[in-house]
């Protein structure tokens, strides 16, 4: 490929050479844009909030880490791709009472092949973080104030309700707002870790209590109907607009000619029922409406810039019937969870100390499994506010034909953009196209998943289009990991973006390579769900509890093996796809 700036990949340190694509191929899936990384993730931005939490609250050592103050070891880019350091990971639990390295392992990878055996050294130990770790359990397991997460949301909320006239800012103006939000995803991103880590001890203990009284497949049922995820929240609004569709004729008539250029179509209507419709989606945007696909990169599209996203997943919620309410497959999770509360408890009852901790692990994933998705939910709606905000820039270069399209503008860097802003920055399309193209080569490729060692550069990585996979065939089990409980069976649609969801039908089983809050209103009239990646809190396990829909994740290469049109069955409880019948 050419010689073209991009964004700096992650320095190599041989202390820590384990890399990973597990759970952050939910949060970058694609590489990210220059202006997108530079605003959010960088130059004190999302990483350095990362190395706030990991200093003041893990106790980590500052020293432990990569001199760069606005870095952490933890996250980074690889090849353009964004990988976990798993050896950090591993060393966080290894230094976490009543954690370790292989506990870490079963959370991120299951049992996939090629993850390297631990091997502790000397600098694994290091008493001052497991003192401090000692201390941040005891609020896990405790009282688990959330006054300072709710303060988040409060203050993500007032920075979206002070949003500007943006049409009235000048470039400059723009740019600083984006600029200005930068540290506030470093305050939200140190809590966001903070509620991930406290997200996994409860669910911990509840798995190892119910596995001591031979109950192992209870644990997943006490992590159902928890109430107040927010990534579940959007799906419940939607219902109620799908709601408003089947009712009306208009609409119905408007939906059937498909989700292309919707919004647009509705707008254009004085039909009561769809002005009244269009009111009630200017509702859902101004809530939702910093969700979307690849939502942590500016560069792509929230269901507020392109409302028809929402309008695909609306559209095929439509299609179900009303029986088929996510709350109230929500109510009965809830419902079954508080029941196999008490009745574990009472097997419990005898050993009160045992109980105690069962209670108070029940009490904390209730707690914080909600909180994660609270607190990835502050954040996005803080880097919405930037999205919106460049976007108005590119709208602008558009209309002076210095670029094709909003979005492009995210292939400047910010030195750029504010050299654009002064009048010192030239041609645009000479520094866009070239890096437009890189992007869409590293799209080709296909990342590692696991790196232990220096990273091969991505010049020798496969191409995704080389990817050779062994077709299944019918009477055969795939295994995978068990996301939420119960049995469906249904004929497979692959769907690999949450943009065109056309082929979803009620009663189907959604296949999809991974899943971030855009693809979870898809999960809605579907009767199951099975993603080729995931983890114990990926956000397809955690929303699929929520509205009571069998998930398995972590199934190797679903979206290629299994073919659309396929039979199958999933079961929640075992992990496993059944293919019955190839089509």
């Amino acid at each position: 490929m050419p010689d073209i700036r991009w964004i700096e990949d992650q320095p190599y340190r041989p202390k820590a050479p384990f890399l990973t694509r597990a759970n952050v191929g939910e949060v970058v899936p694609e590489p990210p844009s220059p202006a997108g990384w530079d605003l959010v993730w960088d130059k004190g931005g999302s990483m350095a909030g990362w190395r706030d939490c990991s200093v003041n609250r893990l106790g980590v050592g500052d020293e432990e880490l990569d001199p760069n103050p606005d870095r952490t070891d933890w996250i980074g880019l690889c090849g353009g791709y964004g990988y976990l350091n798993a050896s950090w990971i591993r060393v966080w639990g290894e230094r976490t009472p009543g954690m370790s390295a292989a506990a870490i392992d079963a959370a991120y990878f299951g049992d996939h092949p090629d993850v390297p055996p631990y091997v502790q050294e000397p600098w694994h130990t290091n008493p001052a973080t497991t003192a401090r770790m000692t201390e941040w359990l005891g609020w896990v397991l405790g009282d688990g104030d959330q006054s300072e997460l709710e303060e988040d949301r409060r203050y993500a909320r007032e920075i979206h309700a002070a949003r500007p006239p943006l049409e009235s800012l000048t470039d400059a103006e723009l740019l600083e707002r984006a600029v200005s939000l930068r540290p506030v995803c470093r305050r939200m991103f140190d809590q966001h870790i903070n509620q991930s880590g406290a997200a996994a001890i409860g669910p911990g203990v509840l798995a190892a209590i119910c596995a001591a009284i031979g109950r192992p497949e209870a644990a997943m049922r006490l992590l159902a109907g928890l109430g107040g995820v927010d990534s579940a929240a959007p799906s419940f609004a939607m219902w109620e607009l799908s709601r408003a569709v089947r009712e009306s004729a208009m609409l119905t008539a408007l939906f059937d000619g498909g989700p292309a250029g919707l919004n647009e179509k509705l707008r254009a209507s004085s039909e009561p029922d769809v002005t009244a419709f269009c009111r009630a989606l200017d509702g859902f945007l101004d809530e939702f409406g910093s969700r979307g696909p690849n939502e942590w990169d500016i560069m792509a599209p929230s269901w507020e810039t392109k409302p028809d996203i929402a309008l695909a997943a609306i559209d095929r919620m439509r299609l179900a019937a009303d029986s088929e309410s996510p709350m109230g497959n929500n109510a009965s999770r809830e419902a079954e969870r508080k029941a196999l509360i008490e009745e574990i408890s009472e097997v419990l009852s005898a050993d009160a100390a045992a109980k105690a901790q069962f209670l108070a692990a029940a009490a904390s994933a209730a707690r914080f499994v909600p909180g994660r998705e609270r607190s990835k939910t502050n954040i996005i709606r803080v880097i919405e506010e930037s999205r919106v905000a460049i976007w108005e820039i590119g709208r602008r270069a558009v209309a002076r034909g210095a670029i094709d399209q909003p979005n492009d503008i995210c292939f400047l860097f910010e030195d750029e953009l504010r050299a654009m802003t002064e009048g010192k920055l030239g041609e645009l399309r000479g520094l866009i196209e070239p890096r437009k193209r890189y992007h869409e080569w590293l799209l080709t490729l296909e990342p590692p998943f696991i790196i232990n060692g220096p990273p091969p550069p991505n010049t020798t990585w496969p191409k995704r289009s080389d990817r050779v996979v062994e077709a299944v065939t019918a009477g055969q089990v795939l295994q995978g990991m068990p996301g939420c409980p119960g049995l469906a069976r249904g004929r497979a649609r692959v769907v690999l973006s949450p943009a065109d969801p056309t082929i979803l039908e009620p009663g189907d089983i959604l296949i999809a390579p991974m899943t971030d809050p855009a693809w979870t209103p898809l999960f809605v009239p579907s009767a199951g769900v099975v993603v080729d990646v995931g983890a114990a809190l990926s956000h397809a396990i955690i929303v699929s509890r929520e509205l009571g829909i069998p998930c398995v994740v972590s199934v190797t290469g679903a979206s290629q093996r299994i073919p659309d049109g396929a039979l199958i069955e999933v079961d929640g409880d075992a992990g496993t796809v059944r293919i019955i019948e190839l089509p």
